[in-house]
């Protein structure tokens, strides 16, 4: 996979997005900076920070994805992976339904996963030091790039959907006690029912975890 560095952008998934459409850039291939002006978070709120911080966004084939992984698994397979590295620094590391990366109560990450035509464009942001956009740091002392290439080298590991929801399924009973946002709603995952893909049943509602 090609890696482009950058000291600072306004948004990593920005940029690859564009880069994409435009043909600047093809697949696989993953866009790193040091700083991240005007970063893309869930619900258009913004992800931003200074150095010390983690900011990326890779793009792969849907053809190059796990024969197993649906689009609706997408944003919990991408965050249980870089969850299962961090959690070997801090152990209170955990994935709230389905795109926040939290330590104990607070969040400190997240993932944005967007589709064009037959690429799979993810974006992630960790507060590993300081922050700019409001959330708690990890206050961890690694090296952003040295995260980064444990967790591309997870990726060409290439772990199945099933083996990922084995153990993400456990794991979403810490969600139980959060509310999630669904369709401009504050939707409290108490009673939930979590299927096979990564879904929800909520009030008798399918909710898909992409996001």
């Amino acid at each position: 996979m090609d890696i482009h560095y950058f000291d600072e952008l306004e948004s990593t998934q920005t940029y690859l997005l564009e880069a994409l459409k435009s043909k600047k850039l093809s697949e696989p291939v993953t866009i790193v900076a040091k700083k991240q002006t005007n970063g893309v978070g869930s619900r258009d709120n913004k992800w931003e920070g200074g150095e010390g911080n983690l900011f990326f966004s890779f793009a792969f084939s849907l053809d190059d994805l796990p024969d197993d992984l649906t689009l609706n698994s997408a944003s919990i397979y991408f965050s249980y992976i870089m969850k299962r590295i961090l959690k070997e620094y801090n152990s209170n590391v955990w994935l709230k339904w389905p795109n926040d990366l939290y330590r104990n109560q607070s969040k400190i990450g997240g993932t944005i996963t967007k589709k064009i035509d037959n690429i799979l464009v993810c974006g992630m942001g960790i507060n590993l030091q300081k922050n700019k956009n409001g959330f708690e740091a990890l206050n961890l002392n690694i090296e952003p790039i040295f995260l980064l290439e444990r967790y591309l080298l997870q990726l060409k590991k290439s772990l199945t959907w099933k083996q990922i929801f084995s153990e993400y399924r456990i794991e979403f009973e810490r969600s139980r006690g959060f509310f999630a946002h669904i369709d401009g709603e504050y939707k409290p995952l108490k009673n939930a029912t979590l299927l096979e893909d990564g879904s929800l049943i909520i009030d008798n509602k399918r909710v898909y975890s992409l996001r």
